[in-house]
């Protein structure tokens, strides 16, 4: 494993109402600071020169360890840290507490553990990152997308992938996606881009009810300062994102890279390469100009619930 990889994160294999206890989500947490911390110790362990074989000895691991530690895959134990520090040649106590101590940040418990249950673990990564992106740019194809959801609409989605477990799992999954909106709403939201294929609107789930409520939702999030909603009608053809749905993160902490988020189906890409972030945003940048503005977006939305 090569310390380029180092900058890709590979294969780790909603409601109709405003939410009011947006203090239950915070902006940041353990999976920001984890990343945040492996990013300083890549950096350390590069201007020392050490390869990422040596540092696995030194912690009794190997360089996959060193690896996922860099990534921010998981959590850094404290005694692990102290003894890279040392290997590092960190010898400054001011510095060493303040590592140790962001260590202890890293391994704190988010909050979206109460849903371990129904939360895999190559999704749990992106729950925590996503609360603390400072802008958000989505496409989405088929369905509307987890953040923008109603609650009834969420069932819909969430009652097609998941057949067979229970209503408690299933209640867990769709307040897991709740929660998740909670932090878009308020002085502090993330800037949020979403530009929708013209097949997510169109799409039937649930009953036409269901589905008018989620469009009636569209039109009123657009109405947010923070949120930029448009769609692509079939009209206008092929487009750059023949790959299918993406999601790019930034962040504002100057420390994290930011990520593009692929998502399958049953593991996800994390990549922040410099070179795919700039395709990615690229392409974005297209499906925004080939798309509806966001005034006529709303003409369109409002256009598909006439003619349901």
């Amino acid at each position: 494993m090569g310390d380029s990889e180092a900058d890709t994160w590979m294969n780790i294999a909603a409601s109709s109402h405003v939410p009011s206890m947006r203090e239950q989500v915070p902006r940041d947490g353990p999976a920001l600071t984890r990343i945040l911390m492996g990013t300083r110790l890549r950096r350390l362990r590069e201007a020392s020169g050490i390869t990422r074989e040596a540092a696995g000895k030194a912690i009794r691991g190997s360089h996959a360890k060193i690896s996922r530690l860099e990534l921010g895959r998981v959590g850094p134990k404290e005694r692990d840290v102290a003894d890279l520090l040392t290997l590092y040649g960190v010898t400054d106590d001011q510095e060493r507490a303040g590592l140790l101590a962001l260590t202890r940040q890293a391994n704190a418990t988010g909050w979206w553990h109460r849903y371990g249950g129904v939360l895999p673990s190559w999704f749990e990564m992106y729950v925590g990152v996503e609360q603390a992106a400072s802008a958000i740019s989505t496409y989405e194809v088929q369905f509307v997308p987890g953040l923008l959801q109603t609650e009834t609409y969420a069932r819909a989605v969430t009652l097609l992938c998941h057949q067979g477990e229970s209503a408690e799992q299933i209640d867990l999954r769709i307040q897991l996606r709740m929660t998740r909106q909670e932090y878009l709403f308020g002085p502090d939201a993330p800037s949020f881009v979403v530009v929708l294929d013209e097949t997510a609107l169109r799409r039937p789930l649930g009953s036409p009810q269901v589905m008018r409520g989620q469009l009636h939702r569209l039109i009123e999030l657009a109405e947010l300062p923070s949120l930029t909603v448009q769609v692509l009608p079939f009209r206008n053809g092929g487009h750059a994102a023949a790959s299918g749905p993406f999601t790019i993160l930034r962040f504002a902490e100057p420390d994290v890279p930011d990520m593009v988020y692929l998502e399958q189906l049953s593991s996800a890409l994390y990549l922040s390469k410099r070179a795919d972030i700039d395709c990615y945003a690229a392409v974005m940048e297209r499906l925004q100009a080939m798309a509806e503005t966001p005034a006529e977006t709303i003409r369109f939305v409002h256009s598909i619930i006439k003619q349901m």
